[in-house]
C-alpha cells in the first residue's frame, strides 16, 4: 500500500549522532486527509436532509423519530471528527540501541521493574513467576537492574512461587545471556522450542518443569512445602496466623541483592506485600505502585521505571535499550517523560475472536497520538521517569543523581512503613506524586497529568513485539474488562481532570480530541443503541428513516457508510489482519457499545448521584479446559447469567424478528418496501448476520459454553413484546 509518494522523511535533524529518529508518512496522510474531508462533506449533506425534511413527516411519532435520528447522527459525525485527531499526523520513531551502546556501554541508568499481583486465583503464581523472570533476563547490566514483585493479595503462595524463580533465576539468566534467548519467559521459550531443544535447553527445561510441579503442587494442596519455609523463614515469619487477603501487615523481603558491589550475576529481586486493613482504602493498583515508588527509592532507586502487569512477559529483551534511546537522547528526549509499548498478546486466535488486539489502536491511532505530543499511558509496558512520575514539572532542575546513589538497604522495618496505611495520610501522594487516585483507570489520568505538566511521551511499536499478556478468553470477561474502561474514561472526562478544560492551553487540540476519544466511549452506547432499536422497529412497522434509493439524497448515506466501510476493511488488512478478524472487530464493537459502554455510562452516572462506588474488577488469567478448547477454534463462549448478555440478547433477538417481519411482508407482495427501506433492510440485515454467534448460543448449542437458558428466554420475551407494543401504536 506504499507507493513512491509515500517515502518517509526525517522530521528532525540533530547534530551528531541522535539515539532516535523522528519520521512521517506525507503521502498517507495527504491522501487519507482528501477522503476524510470527503467524508465530512457528506456527513454535513446528510444533516442538511434531515433538518429539511423534518416538516415532511405525516404524524408526530414519524417527526420525533426523524428528530432522534437527527441528533443522533449529528453526535456521529461529531465523534467521526473527534477521531481523526488521530489519523491526521501519525509519526513513527526509529531507536538506534546501537548507538546507545557506543555511547554508554554499560554506564545505563538504574531500571527498577515493577510487577503488580493482586490474586493468586485469577493469577496463577506460576503466571507471574514466568513474567518476574522474563525481566530478570532483559538485555540490561544485572548490577542496574531490579524487579519488584508487589503482591497485593498478600499470598504466602505467591512469595513461595518468587522464592522458587529466585532461584531458577540462577540458572535462566546466565542461559539467556549465553545463548541470546528469546522470548526470555521460559514457558514461552521452551513451548516455543519443545521440538527443538539441545543439551543445555534440556537441563534448563528440566530444571524449569521441576519448579513448575513444585509451585502448582504447592497452589493445589493450598500448602508451602517445610523446606522453603526454613529455607525463607525470615520472609514466610512475616505472616500472622490470622493474615487474610485484606487485613495483613506490610511484607518485604530482599530475595536476591544484584547491586553493584555483589557478585551475583543477576538481578536484584524484593518482594512487596503493602499493608491492608478493612477500615482503610487502599487505592487498587494505583495505591500498590505508589507503595512501590517509595519501597524502591530506598533500596535501589532505578532512575528509570517500568511497570508491567503481572501476564504480560517479555518478548524482546532490546526494547529497554529502545525506550532508553528515547529517554537519553541529548536533544528531543529531554522533553520526553515515559515511552509506551503498545499491549499486546500471545493467545488471541488468529482471527481475534474477542478483538482484543485493537490493531488499528496500536498500529493507527496511537502514532497519531504521539504525533499530538504523545500517546496515553495505558498502564503496563510503560518507561516512566522516576522524579516525573512523582511530580517533577517540565522545565524544573532534577534532583542531582539522587535516583543513581546505591543505598545501603535499611532496616526492613524502616522501608516497611513507607508501604503502610497511614502513611499518605496528609501527603500528596495519589494527588501531586505518583499514580493518581479515584478513577478505574488510574494510569490514564496519571499520563494526562504528567502531560498537562510540559511533558511528551513516546509510543514505540517494534516489529518484534516487545510484551506480550494474555487476552481475555470469554466473550463476558472482555465485556467486564471494557465495562471498567469506558466508565473510568467516562469519569475522566465529568472530573476536574477533563482533557478539554484542565488540557486548555496545556497539551495541543489534536491531543485534547484524542484523549476525547476514549473519554466518549461510554455516552457513545446511547447513539449506537438508539440507532440500531429505531432502524429495526422501524422496519418493522413500515416507517422509512433514509432516503430512497432512487434520491440524489441517498448519495450522501451511501458513500459514508460504504466509505467508512471500505477504509476501515483496508486500515485492518494493512495493520497485518484478516477479513474475518476485522468482521470480528466489527461485531466486537456492537457488543461493547449496547453492552460494556452503556453499562459504564450507567454507573459513572451512579456514582455521581453517589448511589454507587466504582470498583476495580480483575481479569481472569485462566480458562476451563473445555473453554479453552472452544476458544482455540474460535466458538464464542457465553456460559454466564450477566445483565449485559440479557441487553445483547434482547438486541439480537429484536434485529431477527423486525428483519424476519420485513422479509415476509417484501415476499408476499410489497416491493415497494425495497423501494423506499432498502437502507433500513441493509443495516439491519447486517445487524442480523453479525449476531449469528449470538443466535447460535442461545438457540442451537448445547454445551457449557452457550447463553444461559433463562437469559435466552428472558431476551425473546422482551423483544416479541417490543415488536407487539409497536405493532399496536
Amino acid at each position: 500500500m506504499v507507493n513512491k509518494d509515500d517515502r518517509i522523511r526525517p522530521v528532525h535533524e540533530a547534530d551528531g549522532e541522535p539515539l532516535f529518529e523522528t519520521r512521517r508518512r506525507t503521502g498517507r496522510v495527504i491522501a487519507y486527509r482528501f477522503f476524510s474531508a470527503s467524508v465530512f462533506v457528506c456527513i454535513c449533506l446528510i444533516w442538511f436532509y434531515r433538518i429539511g425534511e423534518i416538516g415532511d413527516n405525516r404524524t408526530v411519532l414519524d417527526r420525533l423519530i426523524w428528530f432522534v435520528m437527527f441528533i443522533v447522527e449529528i453526535w456521529f459525525g461529531l465523534y467521526w471528527v473527534v477521531t481523526q485527531s488521530s489519523r491526521w499526523n501519525p509519526v513513527w520513531r526509529f531507536p538506534f540501541s546501537d548507538r546507545l551502546s557506543r555511547r554508554y556501554g554499560s554506564d545505563l541508568p538504574r531500571l527498577d521493574v515493577f510487577v503488580c499481583t493482586a490474586d493468586p486465583v485469577i493469577e496463577p503464581p506460576l503466571l507471574v513467576v514466568n513474567t518476574v523472570l522474563s525481566v530478570t533476563a532483559l538485555d540490561y547490566p544485572p548490577e542496574k537492574l531490579a524487579v519488584y514483585l508487589s503482591d497485593d493479595g498478600g499470598s504466602e503462595l505467591t512469595f513461595y512461587a518468587l522464592t522458587e524463580a529466585a532461584e531458577f533465576a540462577k540458572t535462566w539468566v546466565p542461559f539467556c545471556k549465553k545463548f541470546n534467548v528469546e522470548p526470555t519467559s521460559p514457558a514461552a521459550y521452551l513451548s516455543s522450542k519443545a521440538n527443538c531443544l539441545d543439551s543445555a535447553a534440556e537441563e534448563v527445561a528440566k530444571l524449569y518443569r521441576e519448579m513448575a510441579a513444585r509451585i502448582e503442587t504447592a497452589a493445589r494442596l493450598g500448602r508451602i512445602p517445610e523446606e522453603a519455609r526454613v529455607k525463607y523463614g525470615d520472609g514466610f515469619s512475616q505472616w500472622d496466623a490470622d493474615a487474610t487477603r485484606r487485613n495483613h501487615g506490610t511484607i518485604l523481603q530482599v530475595l536476591v541483592d544484584g547491586r553493584e558491589g555483589n557478585t551475583i550475576a543477576i538481578p536484584t529481586l524484593v518482594y512487596l506485600a503493602r499493608e491492608k486493613r478493612p477500615q482503610h482504602h487502599h487505592n487498587f493498583k494505583a495505591g500498590a505502585m505508589n507503595a512501590l515508588l517509595r519501597v524502591s527509592s530506598k533500596i535501589t532507586c532505578g532512575k528509570i521505571i517500568l511497570n508491567l502487569d503481572c501476564d504480560m512477559y517479555a518478548n524482546n529483551s532490546k526494547s529497554t535499550r529502545d525506550a532508553l534511546c528515547i529517554l537519553l537522547d541529548e536533544k528531543e528526549g529531554k522533553e520526553i517523560a515515559f515511552v509506551q509499548f503498545p499491549q499486546c498478546f500471545d493467545n488471541v486466535t488468529r482471527n481475534d475472536l474477542y478483538g482484543s488486539m485493537m490493531r488499528v489502536g496500536i498500529d493507527v491511532e496511537f502514532l497519531g497520538l504521539d504525533g499530538n505530543g504523545g500517546p496515553l499511558y495505558i498502564g503496563t509496558g510503560c518507561f516512566h521517569r522516576r522524579d516525573v512520575i512523582c511530580g517533577r514539572k517540565y522545565g524544573e532542575e532534577e534532583e542531582e543523581e539522587e535516583s543513581e546513589r546505591i543505598h545501603e538497604i535499611l532496616e526492613p522495618e524502616m522501608i516497611k512503613a513507607l508501604a503502610s496505611c497511614t502513611y499518605e495520610e496528609n501527603t500528596q501522594w495519589g494527588k501531586e506524586m505518583g499514580v493518581k487516585y479515584g478513577c478505574p483507570v488510574e494510569d490514564v489520568i496519571t499520563g494526562l497529568t504528567i502531560q498537562c505538566r510540559g511533558w511528551k511521551s513516546a509510543y514505540l511499536n517494534p516489529e518484534k513485539q516487545a510484551f506480550l499478556g494474555v487476552a481475555p478468553t470469554n466473550l463476558h470477561q472482555m465485556l467486564v474488562q471494557q465495562r471498567r474502561w469506558s466508565e473510568g474514561d467516562f469519569q475522566i472526562m465529568l472530573s476536574k481532570y477533563s482533557p478539554v478544560w484542565y488540557g486548555k492551553g496545556k497539551i495541543s487540540l489534536g491531543l485534547i480530541l484524542g484523549y476525547c476519544c476514549y473519554c466518549l466511549w461510554a455516552p457513545s452506547s446511547l447513539p449506537v443503541l438508539i440507532y440500531s432499536v429505531l432502524t429495526s422497529l422501524c422496519l418493522f412497522k413500515g416507517i422509512p428513516l433514509f432516503p430512497k434509493v432512487s434520491s440524489s439524497w441517498f448519495i450522501p448515506f451511501g458513500y459514508v457508510t460504504v466509505a467508512a466501510t471500505a477504509y476501515s476493511l483496508a486500515e485492518f488488512l494493512w495493520c497485518g489482519g484478516t477479513f474475518r478478524g476485522w468482521w470480528n472487530e466489527q461485531r466486537m464493537w456492537l457488543y461493547r457499545r449496547t453492552s460494556s459502554f452503556l453499562f459504564g455510562f450507567m454507573d459513572t452516572i451512579k456514582k455521581l448521584l453517589g448511589v454507587s462506588e466504582s470498583a476495580f474488577v480483575i481479569t481472569a488469567k485462566v480458562a476451563e479446559e473445555e473453554a479453552a478448547e472452544r476458544y482455540k477454534e474460535e466458538v464464542m463462549e457465553f456460559g454466564v447469567e450477566s445483565p449485559m448478555y440479557l441487553v445483547l440478547g434482547t438486541l439480537g433477538m429484536l434485529n431477527l424478528f423486525c428483519f424476519a417481519a420485513a422479509v415476509a411482508r417484501l415476499v408476499s407482495g410489497d416491493g415497494g418496501d425495497l423501494k423506499t427501506m432498502g437502507m433500513q433492510f441493509v443495516i439491519t440485515g447486517v445487524l442480523v448476520v453479525i449476531n449469528w454467534p449470538l443466535y447460535k448460543g442461545m438457540l442451537l448449542r448445547q454445551d457449557k459454553g452457550k447463553m444461559p437458558m433463562s437469559v435466552t428466554v428472558k431476551s425473546v420475551v422482551l423483544a416479541l413484546s417490543a415488536c407487539t407494543c409497536l405493532a399496536f401504536l
